[in-house]
């Protein structure tokens, strides 16, 4: 079995979005005591390759990522964690708000790329959680005008409550690519100057590399083909750059902050949750894979 770059060998334990309480800690660790309540950031890259030292440690080869392979993932009563990567969780904020950090990161991620500002418009391509968490962030960030994209009008809808300026339905056929970014530049009503592509197919990214503005950015976020046929060419000679975005950096005490605060709520991301025993595991996986009005489905163990 196959996941991107990774490469499952053996059975393994999934999960890389969490929070917990303190049980332990070891007898070097000052920051934290038994009974603090922390989000855990999911990757221990090796602190000694050059990303690391850059200060991009999400590019880091040696990464350790919960639920990658072959590092076994969260989803169970107890794990290890090396103290640095736990960020303890005011007391407005719950544990279940923590374990959105790790999602949430990627669209701060994202936008910190991007460099989301008060005048900047942008096009969410994806309503799936990930599309989700970036109109959030780009809200916190201050985008004036968010304009977001799916082919399931139930997203849609969702999105709009959150918040998008405005919600336009596409579909799946790449023949109607040159018709719908007509109607999206027409719902932007301006130049659209950040296109978030959170899905990563060939229709998907060509649509973002077509509306957005010449000198404007393109961000790749979902990364669901591994190759991808997209007009480059047209793009580069308007000089649109395209970013690639991996994971996350330094983003946990952000998004911790944007929770404390209230400029970012997660709460109605979360809309079904199930406790640990072997049939609400297998209820819970079954309602994440139907859709519909799942978006993030939540195991309180």
């Amino acid at each position: 079995m196959r996941c991107a770059n990774f490469i499952v060998k053996k059975p393994m334990v999934i999960g890389h979005e969490c929070a917990g309480i303190i049980e332990e800690v070891g007898t070097e660790v000052k920051s934290l005591v038994v009974g603090d309540r922390v989000a855990l950031e999911p990757g221990i890259s090796c602190g000694r390759c050059r990303h690391c030292k850059d200060g991009r440690y999400n590019l880091c080869p040696e990464m350790k990522f919960f639920g990658s392979p072959p590092t076994n993932g969260s989803l169970a009563n107890k794990v290890v964690h090396p103290a640095h990567l736990c960020y303890k969780l005011p007391e407005n904020v719950s544990l279940e708000e923590g374990a959105m950090c790790e999602p949430l990161s990627v669209g701060v991620h994202a936008c910190r790329r991007a460099n989301i500002n008060p005048e900047t418009n942008i096009l969410i391509i994806g309503s799936g959680p990930i599309g989700l968490v970036t109109l959030l962030a780009a809200r916190a960030f201050g985008a004036p005008r968010i304009v977001i994209t799916d082919v399931d009008e139930c997203r849609l809808s969702i999105a709009k409550m959150l918040g998008a300026s405005e919600v336009v339905q596409v579909s799946t056929d790449v023949q109607l690519v040159d018709e719908e970014v007509a109607r999206i530049q027409n719902a932007m009503g301006c130049d659209i100057d950040v296109s978030f592509d959170c899905v990563g197919y060939d229709k998907t990214m060509t649509t973002a590399l077509n509306a957005t503005r010449a000198g404007g950015k393109v961000c790749l976020i979902g990364l669901a083909l591994s190759k991808m046929t997209v007009p480059l060419t047209p793009a580069a000679a308007r000089e649109t750059d395209v970013i690639g975005i991996f994971r996350y950096r330094n983003t946990y005490p952000l998004c911790i902050d944007f929770l404390q605060t209230g400029k970012i709520d997660v709460k109605p991301l979360i809309t079904h949750r199930f406790g640990f025993s072997q049939e609400e595991i297998e209820q819970a996986f079954e309602t994440s894979a139907g859709g519909g009005n799942a978006i993030k489905v939540m195991f309180n163990l």
